[in-house]
């Protein structure tokens, strides 16, 4: 409980810093809103709420901890959705504290909403009680280059990441690969990290793949460094002089490395990275911050050179990864389960990845029926010309358009319109 220990603290303080600065100003003419994000925060809105009922509270969860908690569990999430009580697996799962905290926070703020409709109707059941609003998640992608520059950056990112790829393999690549990136939190079953690579399991034995593929997985795991041999592979003038390297699947090393769930169904698979096979894995298990040690470049940068991205979640309550893919020009494959992917579902009225976004349909039980129909979409676009793929860029930035909090801001302010009206009936009351 030391995570519930320190996010009430740090919501309590938070929340001290609120009043004090509420009183110190006079604000009592003022229309104040506190907006207090996820249970970590839920012990603010519940100070604020009671010490200044006039300040209007609103909480907001991004996810509900006993839904991701039965997601990462391998329990049935959405099947059986009707059937859970959020109070009884909170106590089954050892969760009680953090889901109380939540469920105090997100029935006592003046109002409580949440990021998508999927997730509104697992706040029903597991909090019981429905969100007041849904505020969907923006995008600023003013940082996004453009013209000359996105052409310039699309060219470094692509060089970094073959570069990379061939130390690690030790034999060239085609210069018309398909690099295809997936990335996110190492929550192996709820961000769909099994089912991406059972996908590529799917890919490299089918007949009508058209070009070779390069798949990054570029999930942070317990990363004890970067791989000196690696480094200095990287440094050599011919690469392909030197003896090939072991291992050819992971950039950085890991404490506890024959663990790792990613590094273990790859062997079970035999997705060694052998020359003669189609599809190669490279896993990259660390924070992609500039400096790795290997690439040293932020993810943006690298994201910029993907040909597509891959986001299968099983439990993704929005989805930024995604949307900041489209928000780069780089096509994405999402699931029915991700908050995003309802939402580009309706703004397209129906997915395709010739509109940039690929919405796969996933349930409990659909596990390689999903799996098959991320292989379609991928041999699909190894058939694709370099000029589809130029117009898929331009589908992608426009869709990407659509999210920007210029258009989402609108659900905030309804937030806050409910939030202030409860707050100024409950003074003059």
């Amino acid at each position: 409980y030391g995570d519930y220990d320190e996010s009430c603290i740090f919501a309590y303080a938070a929340a001290l810093v609120i009043e004090s600065y509420y009183r110190y100003y006079h604000l009592e003419n003022k229309k104040v809103v506190a907006l207090f994000n996820e249970w970590t925060l839920g012990m603010g809105a519940l100070y604020i709420r009671k010490k200044v009922p006039a300040i209007g509270t609103i909480f907001i969860t991004h996810a509900t901890s006993i839904g991701r908690s039965i997601a990462g569990n391998n329990k049935p999430l959405y099947g059986y959705l009707s059937g859970y009580n959020g109070d009884q697996m909170a106590q089954e799962l050892n969760m009680e504290a953090k889901h109380s905290v939540e469920k105090q926070a997100a029935h006592h703020a003046h109002c409580f909403t949440t990021v998508s409709d999927i997730t509104a109707t697992e706040c029903e059941q597991l909090l019981e009680k429905a969100p007041d609003v849904v505020t969907l998640n923006g995008f600023e992608h003013d940082f996004v280059p453009k013209g000359e520059a996105y052409v310039v950056k699309r060219k470094a990112a692509r060089k970094a990441l073959y570069r990379v790829a061939e130390a690690l393999l030790g034999y060239k690549l085609p210069d018309n690969a398909l690099l295809i990136g997936t990335s996110g939190r190492y929550e192996y079953r709820n961000k769909g990290l099994d089912l991406f690579i059972e996908a590529l399991n799917q890919t490299r034995s089918h007949h009508d793949l058209q070009k070779e593929i390069v798949a990054f997985i570029m999930v942070p795991g317990w990363v004890k460094g970067f791989r000196d041999d690696l480094r200095i592979k990287l440094d050599e003038r011919d690469m392909f002089k030197s003896a090939p390297l072991p291992n050819p699947v992971i950039t950085h090393d890991l404490y506890e490395q024959e663990n790792d769930k990613i590094l273990q169904y790859l062997s079970f698979l035999q997705m060694n990275n052998k020359p003669e096979e189609n599809v190669k894995v490279i896993f990259v298990p660390c924070y992609l911050d500039g400096c790795d040690g290997i690439f040293n470049m932020s993810y943006y940068d690298l994201l910029i050179g993907f040909d597509a991205t891959v986001f299968p979640s099983y439990y993704e309550p929005w989805g930024y990864t995604p949307l900041e893919s489209i928000a780069f020009g780089i096509p994405t494959i999402t699931t029915n389960l991700a908050g995003f992917g309802l939402w580009a579902d309706k703004a397209l009225g129906g997915t395709d990845l010739k509109k940039g976004v690929a919405m796969i349909h996933r349930t409990d039980f659909n596990y390689n029926e999903a799996a098959a129909a991320i292989s379609k979409e991928l041999v699909e676009l190894s058939k694709m010309s370099k000029g589809e793929r130029t117009e898929i860029r331009k589908h992608c930035l426009a869709l990407a358009d659509e999210a920007c909090w210029s258009h989402f801001i609108r659900y905030y302010l309804q937030a806050f319109d409910i939030a202030l009206n409860k707050a100024s009936e409950e003074v003059s009351n």
